[in-house]
C-alpha cells in the first residue's frame, strides 16, 4: 500500500526549530520529485519547498528562504524539512507530496503532485 507519512510536527516557540520527516512506503522516492506544502487555517495551501530527483537546485518559497532546508535520503526512502527561526506565521499543517519526473527535471511547487501525505501540525507560539 502506497503511503507518505509525515512526522516531526509540534508546538515550538518563535525562533525555535523543527525537523519534519516524510517517510514513503509502497513507492521508491528515487523516481520522484518531492514537495512540502502547508495550509494555515482559513488560507489556501501553499508550496513551501521542493527537491528534484537528483537533489540539485531545490526551490523555496520566499517566505521561508534562508530558514528552511529540504533534503532527501533515498536510502531511507525519506525526505526532510529542516525549519529554523520559526515564526508564528509558519503555523500550519505541513504536507509532503511526490511527483514522478525525469531524472534531470527541475522541481516545481506550482504543478500537480501524484501522491500526498496526511499532514503534520506545526504550531509556533509563545
Amino acid at each position: 500500500q502506497l503511503q507518505l507519512v509525515e512526522s516531526g510536527g509540534g508546538l515550538v516557540q518563535p525562533g525555535g526549530s523543527l525537523r519534519l520527516s516524510c517517510a514513503a512506503s509502497g513507492l521508491t522516492l528515487d523516481y520522484y520529485a518531492i514537495g512540502w506544502f502547508r495550509q494555515a487555517p482559513g488560507k489556501e495551501r501553499e508550496g513551501v519547498s521542493c527537491i528534484s530527483r537528483s537533489g540539485a537546485s531545490p526551490n523555496y518559497a520566499d517566505s521561508v528562504k534562508g530558514r528552511f532546508t529540504i533534503s532527501r535520503d533515498n536510502a531511507k526512502n525519506t525526505v526532510f524539512l529542516h525549519m529554523n527561526s520559526l515564526k508564528p506565521e509558519d503555523t500550519a499543517i505541513y504536507y509532503c507530496a511526490v511527483r514522478g519526473t525525469a531524472l534531470q527535471a527541475k522541481c516545481a511547487m506550482g504543478t500537480t503532485y501524484d501522491y500526498w501525505g496526511q499532514g503534520t501540525q506545526v504550531t509556533v507560539s509563545s
